[in-house]
């Protein structure tokens, strides 16, 4: 019966494909690649000559029944891999591999690197417990509130960042999530490796004094064990509405109002609603 393998690869340093890595790409029938020049190289130097076929983050959800349908018909073996680390792990592989268990076809790990993990353990931070978050959102109000809410849920917090975007996250957790740790790493098993520890206000200082850090993937270990939960604010008996149309009796306009609330720690969401129904009584 056919069977899909799910493959790390090396997160930088070509050593670290394992042996039972290459054995598998060698024998299955096709390989299932994020970026079929990426994995290309990888193959090459390995002497795998398997057939490559593309399955990324833009293609894999009509990609994925496809594969699938040629697994069954023919009965062929597949291996799906990312450019790096292990698949459907903030990368592309997801759909695949449910498409294939909902087939009923076996799913087996080929376990090897995986980038939040190789982080966390040079991190020097003691978790009993930690919650990986893959990648969180751009836009800035969103960011705040996410950050937000695991510095409430969890001890130990584990993030992917851009390069680009690195400095502005972390600014962020400065800001959001005082008195919270960071070990952050970029390059990971490559030859310029580097992880800076300490605090987010440090490590920010870090960032900007190198003008090489906008170059290289970055994986963040925060401990938030340390972080100071502002005090609670009152609890507030008026509605949403109520409330914004207090704002707008003060001189606020709509947009100001949804704002203030939203920063005093209200659902982002629930405000505009709330907004969007105090918009339709006022013009009524």
């Amino acid at each position: 019966m056919s069977t899909l393998y799910v493959v790390a690869t090396p997160i930088g340093n070509l050593g670290d494909m394992s042996p039972h890595a290459v054995e598998t790409l060698k024998a299955v029938s096709l390989i299932a690649a994020e970026d079929t020049r990426v994995t290309k190289k990888l193959t090459n130097h390995f002497g795998i000559d398997t057939p490559l076929i593309s399955c990324h983050q833009h293609n894999e959800k009509g990609r994925a029944p496809e594969i699938v349908q040629r697994m069954l018909s023919e009965d062929v073996d597949v291996a799906v891999v990312t450019d790096a680390g292990t698949p459907a792990i903030s990368d592309p592989g997801t759909e695949l591999v449910r498409a294939a268990a909902e087939a009923g076809i076996p799913v087996i790990a080929v376990a090897g690197p995986t980038a939040f993990a190789a982080a966390v353990s040079v991190s020097g931070f003691d978790f009993s417990s930690f919650t990986f978050y893959g990648f969180l959102p751009r836009e800035k109000s969103d960011l705040k509130e996410k950050l937000q809410d695991i510095g409430r849920k969890s001890e130990g917090a584990i993030f992917h960042e851009s390069p680009h975007r690195v400095k502005a996250l972390v600014a962020a957790i400065a800001e959001t999530l005082p008195g919270g740790k960071l070990s952050v790493s970029c390059d990971l098993t490559k030859l310029h490796e580097l992880t800076l520890r300490g605090m987010p206000e440090e490590i920010l200082a870090a960032l900007e004094a190198n003008e090489k850090s906008e170059k290289g993937e970055y994986c963040i270990v925060a401990d938030l064990r340390g972080v100071k939960q502002k005090e609670e604010r009152p609890v507030v008996q008026a509605s949403l509405e109520a409330r914004l149309f207090d704002l707008l009796l003060q001189g606020a306009s709509l947009r100001d109002a949804v704002e203030t609330l939203a920063s005093q720690g209200e659902k982002k969401n629930a405000v505009k609603a709330a907004s969007l129904r105090l918009k339709e009584y006022v013009e009524a």
